[in-house]
């Protein structure tokens, strides 16, 4: 017992340490679809989840809550952003004598969009896309019936135009459960990882980041050396505390409660809270996020059906994103489905 102790003071203090001089600089940070939130029953909580997580949608939200699952997962996941941007997740978890592992893809896309030129400000008649990817591995463990432990290692790509950048994160995470009333608290430090940079080869010589300093046309295209080295920037690493409770609980009725503080580097702390009612195998969910610039709040329903081959969960949730939300229909939605055999 005294081991497990260990590691969730130590998971209480390195978040202090990560973030002890760290304010809020917006848009210092790049690949921001790892900020986008996975699973129709998280957002429709309003992301108040780190402390909830028990099934393959941890591999997103705390990597220890996939242990808390004794049956093979996989799912599917489909969100509607704004500015017609689509995100997409896929994820399958595997139980063993070991642990649980999980793999996962994530693929943010968008449509082709018209290149324009400095001197016209117009549209040349070119085109060009945008995407995001990510692939990760996970391990997840459940020590004790009160204790687990998760990690996540991903690669993490983005791709704009002909320029691209790519590199390794890591989340891990813990859940505790009190036994009493089901109170759960959760910890996560997400995208982990070390600084990124472009490597451009602006004048097309086959070389990346010449001496911006040397004026001398090295590569004999009648430009001075143009290619210059690029500023690194961070990815967006968190750290998320939550704590979870049933509220009540009767006969096949269950009313869920969480709370959830998430800090990153680039913005100020956030707060979540979010609430589910199930009654039997329906589920009706809320959630309120505070301290966002746009998000307030987001509702969902789910339901599980029982087959032959697996339990099936298809779950929706709406997210309100107040001056960013243009129509009811272009406003971020979640559809995932997730089948458990």
């Amino acid at each position: 017992m005294r081991k497990y102790v260990v590691i969730l003071l130590m998971l209480l203090v390195i978040p202090g340490l990560l973030f002890a001089e760290i304010f809020p600089k917006t848009g210092t940070a790049g690949l921001q679809f790892l900020k986008i939130g996975i699973g129709a029953r998280a957002l429709g909580m309003g992301e108040a989840y780190t402390a909830v997580t028990n099934d393959i949608s941890s591999i997103y939200w705390n990597p220890a809550g996939l242990a808390l699952k004794s049956q093979d997962q996989v799912m599917f996941s489909h969100t509607k952003w704004v500015a017609d941007i689509n995100y997409e997740f896929v994820a399958y978890s595997k139980v063993t004598s070991v642990g649980t592992f999980g793999i996962s893809t994530a693929l943010l896309h968008m449509d082709y969009m018209d290149v324009t030129d400095e001197p016209s400000f117009g549209p040349t008649g070119e085109t060009f896309t945008c995407y995001d990817l990510m692939t990760g591995l996970t391990y997840s463990n459940a020590f004790t019936d009160k204790f687990s432990f998760g990690a996540n290692v991903k690669y993490v790509y983005e791709k704009l135009d002909e320029y691209s950048v790519g590199g390794i994160a890591v989340d891990i995470g813990s859940l505790y459960n009190t036994g009493w009333h089901n109170v759960t608290i959760g910890m996560a430090i997400k995208n982990f990882g070390p600084d990124l940079k472009y490597e451009l080869d602006e004048d097309g010589d086959g070389s990346l980041n010449e001496d911006p300093f040397d004026l001398i046309d090295n590569d004999g295209d009648g430009l001075i050396d143009e290619d210059r080295e690029e500023f690194p920037f961070k990815i967006p690493m968190g750290f998320s505390l939550g704590i979870a409770m049933d509220l009540y609980e009767r006969d096949n009725q269950l009313l869920l409660a969480s709370v959830q503080l998430d800090n990153c580097v680039d913005r100020q702390e956030t707060y979540n809270i979010g609430m589910e009612y199930k009654i039997s195998a329906f589920k009706i969910r809320s959630g309120y996020q505070i301290n966002y610039d746009a998000t307030s709040y987001s509702v969902g329903f789910g339901w599980s059906i029982p087959t032959s081959f697996a339990v099936i969960d298809i779950d929706y949730s709406y997210t309100d994103m107040g001056y960013l939300t243009e129509d009811f229909l272009s406003t971020p939605m979640r559809l995932s489905l997730k089948l458990s055999f």
